[in-house]
């Protein structure tokens, strides 16, 4: 075989390993689906259920029980039985004595055992923190009140998918109707550009993009307005597209190292860079809309006003709503600098989120306020997790 043949034949073959070794590289990490395992455990295995003030709990779960009571009995539950089953629990539960954390103890290992709950035996994973946000806003547009709130436009359809398949449980679209067929909605860019103006949809206009986009991201919160009086909002709906964390964008930008990404780092590169913001928050293509709130708030999935340092999301796909779970791991002081400190305690699964995802993944409650606020912006520990069910076999 001539010499340069050869050499083209040698080239040619390098050239095809070099693309098949740049496809390779650029393949997307092989990633192990999310699978929840419960294993036998007992209270004494739960780091710090002796120090607990399980009393403070106790109120948080008493909401989620007058919920799973309106269930009828045989209602599934999940991994936590039937309505009927939680019944006797729950007519315990009520007759503790307020504040008695020794009552309390003692209730919950009566009627109760814990399950450890790991992610295909895997036993650590992230928890992180949100509050009720405040914004300043008005009720009509004018000066620089110019961001407006949506309340849940008509036509739009939210479908929770485990209605009509079992394997498809806590997994929720969301679109609009056009012949017949059900059509993905306006993406974030889309509403923000104008999609909904002028149909009278806006519920409050507030003075900044940036507070808007974090109150969508909390959830819920509070708009003091410009006649002295507040109102709460909650959320309404979801335009179905997937949640995006921009942290992760600003990341590949090299705007902030995976170590500085914090609700408040992000907050400070949005307010400094005007101009790159609205692309930014753009990439998270999820728009939340809101309903205003009387009364105690702010409610959770579940429907019940949730308890600051009590109430836990979680992804309703592994875990019921409703159920009591035990959280060890840490959390973050409220004064930026001090020393993070155990965070072991009983909270109740009475909320989801768009970036909620996994069997031991979940976002702790922290209320209203700026030391809220300070806490709920830096949490992002590992943690395990236990979730209490209740002691006679669940119904099959």
């Amino acid at each position: 075989m001539p010499r340069r043949l050869t050499l083209a034949l040698v080239l040619a073959a390098l050239a095809l390993l070099a693309v098949a070794l740049w496809f390779y590289l650029r393949r997307p990490p092989k990633t192990t689906e999310d699978r929840l395992v419960l294993e036998p455990a007992r209270f004494a295995d739960l780091p710090g259920w002796r120090e607990d003030a399980l009393a403070e709990a106790l109120p948080a779960f008493l909401k989620s029980c007058a919920k799973v009571a309106s269930l009828p009995e045989d209602g599934s539950l999940g991994i936590a039985g039937t309505a009927g089953d939680w019944q006797p629990v729950c007519t315990a539960a009520a007759r503790v004595p307020a504040g008695d954390s020794a009552a309390a103890r003692a209730f919950f290992e009566e009627q109760l055992r814990p399950m450890a709950v790991t992610n295909g035996g895997e036993e650590t994973g992230l928890f992180t923190g949100y509050y009720e946000a405040l914004l300043n806003g008005s009720r009509k547009r004018h000066g620089r009140y110019t961001v407006p709130l949506y309340v849940r436009p008509p036509e739009l359809v939210m479908v929770d998918l485990g209605r009509f398949r079992d394997e498809l449980a806590g997994q929720r679209i969301a679109g609009k109707v056009e012949e017949g067929h059900l059509l993905p909605y306006p993406e974030r860019r889309e509403i923000v550009a104008g999609a909904l103006a002028g149909r009278d949809l806006e519920l409050v206009w507030v003075d900044s993009p940036v507070d808007a986009f974090f109150l969508e991201i909390q959830g819920s919160g509070r708009v003091r307005l410009d006649d002295g009086t507040e109102m709460r909002l909650g959320y309404a709906a979801q335009n179905g597209h997937p949640y995006f964390a921009i942290g992760r964008d600003l990341v590949e930008r090299g705007a902030l190292t995976r170590a500085e990404v914090s609700m408040q780092s992000i907050r400070k590169w949005l307010e400094e860079h005007p101009v790159e913001a609205p692309e930014v928050m753009a990439k998270n293509r999820s728009y939340f809309f809101f309903q205003e709130l009387s009364g105690d708030g702010p409610l959770g999935a579940q429907g019940v006003a949730l308890t600051p340092g009590r109430s836990l999301a979680v992804d309703r796909k592994f875990l019921p709503l409703g159920v009591p779970v035990w959280l060890a791991g840490s959390a973050p002081a409220a004064r930026e600098g001090a020393p993070e400190r155990p965070l072991n305690r009983l909270l109740v699964a009475q909320d989801t989120g768009g970036a909620i995802r996994g069997p031991v993944r979940g976002d702790v409650f922290w209320g209203h306020g700026p030391e809220a606020a300070a806490v709920a912006g830096r949490m992002k520990h590992d943690g395990r997790l236990w979730v209490l069910l209740p002691k006679a076999p669940p119904a099959s």
